[in-house]
């Protein structure tokens, strides 16, 4: 068996760091380092960047929810991630929000992508870590593929604090910022596999009014109106603006494509003018449906991925796997049944390792060189 390119430090010191550290650098000098930390303990970010630049070595990283290792979810510990060469990497902050700043973000990230890439080499796969509060990550991945197509494959997920609240939450081993994006070009690099497992009912409805993440009206009606009255109708349940907090995470909108794939949408906030705000944006005239989120089949859910996992890269026994599980997902599944999950995700894959974290959407196609959406309650799993 190969030795591992990852290390979960669970009580990490900086001699624990350094001591990993400095083997890794013996084996690999051009090696750099991607850091996974948890919200509850983000005063671990000063302590991994001190010892990375003592040995000289870059670093890259998130701040997320919790962590996943050892097959469950903690708020403790540290995830390190060597590259065995430290690729490509940018830290961009202050972005900009609407179409317009999303056009000059995606420029500017282009720019700098395209030169290092050869259209006669390996594959490369474009993962981006965002900052969760940018509003307009989905037309940011638009305006990428404009420009880069299917020359890459895309990935990523969301950092930051579950309780949807301004944090810093991105990092190299200089900064630590906020309402940015991470961006690192992986090579040779196959991709990742998403996939939620919701079920569509047959009755479609219409966004007919929508400002980025905010529906505003649905079927030309106050959005948390008609919200109310499909919940009803298809579940039985009556949501009310005192418990919206409390079911709006088990009844997602999912935007039917014209491909019949489904991108989940979670609501999470309410306007006082019935208006509902989603994870990530969704287009006006967008056609929704009220996905059954008790339904999550997570049997096929596991299959598309460690299938897919094999299908990319021949094979996941004895590898090294990043997994990011969306926590509006776990919010709904209930964490002893997230948990289940993960756990035979470990078990069916057969992985050497499995690191990855929570995180607040995510970033990935339905195929094979598909076109990258922004996605919520999915898992996303990659070699690494």
């Amino acid at each position: 068996m190969k030795r591992s390119c990852m290390h979960y430090c669970a009580t990490p010191d900086a001699s624990e760091l350094a001591k990993v550290l400095d083997e890794w650098k013996i084996s690999h000098p051009s090696m750099g380092v991607l850091a996974m930390v948890p919200e509850a303990r983000r005063e671990y970010v000063p302590l991994v960047q001190d010892v990375c630049r003592q040995r000289g070595i870059p670093l890259v990283g998130g701040v997320f929810p919790e962590l996943i290792a050892d097959s469950g979810f903690t708020r403790d510990g540290v995830w390190l991630l060597r590259f065995d060469e430290m690729p490509y990497v940018a830290l961009h902050e202050g972005l900009e929000p609407g179409r317009g700043g999303a056009v000059r973000a995606a420029s500017e990230i282009v720019a700098e992508v395209r030169p290092r890439l050869n259209d006669n080499s390996s594959p490369a796969t474009l993962f981006m870590l965002f900052d969760a509060l940018v509003p307009n990550i989905a037309t940011m991945l638009d305006e990428v593929y404009l420009q880069l197509a299917n020359r890459v494959h895309y990935a990523g997920a969301n950092a930051g604090s579950e309780t949807f609240q301004p944090m810093p939450c991105l990092f190299d081993g200089e900064r630590l910022i906020q309402n940015g994006v991470l961006v690192m070009l992986l090579t040779p690099h196959h991709g990742a596999i998403l996939e939620h497992g919701y079920c569509v009912p047959a009755r479609n409805i219409t966004a007919t009014t929508t400002e980025g993440n905010r529906i505003v009206q649905i079927d030309w009606r106050p959005a948390f109106e008609v919200y109310q009255e499909l919940v009803r109708a298809q579940f039985g349940v009556e949501i009310t603006r005192e418990n919206f907090y409390q079911y709006g995470v088990h009844f997602p909108f999912g935007i039917v494509r014209a491909n019949h794939n489904v991108v989940v949408r979670i609501p999470v906030a309410l306007g006082e003018d019935g208006s509902l705000f989603c994870v990530g944006e969704v287009p006006a005239n967008a056609v929704l449906a009220l996905l059954e989120a008790p339904q999550v089949d997570s049997a096929q859910t596991l299959d598309a991925l460690t299938q897919g996992l094999a299908g990319l890269n021949g094979g996941s026994v004895d590898e090294d796997v990043m997994l990011f599980y969306c926590a509006g997902r776990r919010l709904h599944m209930g964490v002893e049944a997230a948990t289940t999950e993960v756990q035979e995700f470990v078990r069916r894959t057969g992985a050497a390792q499995v690191a990855g974290a929570l995180s607040l959407g995510e970033i990935g196609g339905s195929t094979l060189w598909g076109y990258p959406l922004f996605h919520n309650a999915t898992l996303v799993a990659a070699l690494w």
